[in-house]
C-alpha cells in the first residue's frame, strides 16, 4: 500500500462519522422539521432546533400556520422552544391535537414571537432563520 494512501485511510477510520455538532453552526436559528408522526387524536409534529447565536436564548418561540393538502389554513399554532444553548442541537415534539397528518400540506413559520438572550438585536431569530424539512411537508419562511 502507498504510504500516502495508508496514512489516509488510517485518518478516515480513527477520526469516526462527522457529527451535526462538529460542524461550525452559522449565527441565527436553524430549524429542521423532522418528522410527523400520528397518534393520541392528532398529529405529533417533531423539530430539530439549533442556536447558531453565540449567546444562550432563554426563549425561543415561533407562530406557525399549519396548512392542509389543498392549501387551505388549518390552524395557526405558536411553539415553544424554551431554552437553547449556544451552538447546541435540541430535539423537540409537539401533540397536535385533531390534526390529521395525512392532511398536513405545509408548516409555515408566519412569525418569531419570542428571541431572548444577551445581545440579540430585535429581529435576530428572524433575520437569521433557516428552515429545513425531512418530511414530505413543505416547510419555510
Amino acid at each position: 500500500m502507498r504510504p500516502l494512501f495508508a496514512l489516509a485511510v488510517v485518518l478516515a477510520t480513527s477520526l469516526g462519522p462527522a457529527h451535526a455538532e462538529d460542524r461550525p453552526v452559522a449565527p441565527g436559528l436553524a430549524i429542521e422539521l423532522n418528522a410527523v408522526q400520528p397518534g393520541d387524536g392528532g398529529c405529533k409534529v417533531t423539530f430539530l432546533a439549533v442556536n447558531g447565536f453565540a449567546t444562550e436564548l432563554r426563549r425561543a418561540a415561533v407562530e406557525t400556520a399549519l396548512f392542509d393538502a389543498t392549501g387551505a389554513i388549518e390552524r395557526i399554532v405558536t411553539l415553544d422552544f424554551k431554552a437553547l444553548s449556544p451552538g447546541k442541537s435540541k430535539v423537540l415534539q409537539f401533540q397536535l391535537a385533531g390534526l390529521d397528518c395525512a392532511n398536513l400540506g405545509r408548516v409555515l413559520i408566519n412569525d418569531i414571537t419570542a428571541c431572548d438572550g444577551d445581545g440579540l438585536a430585535p429581529g435576530a431569530c428572524l433575520a437569521g432563520l433557516v428552515t429545513s424539512s425531512r418530511a414530505a411537508i413543505t416547510f419555510g419562511v
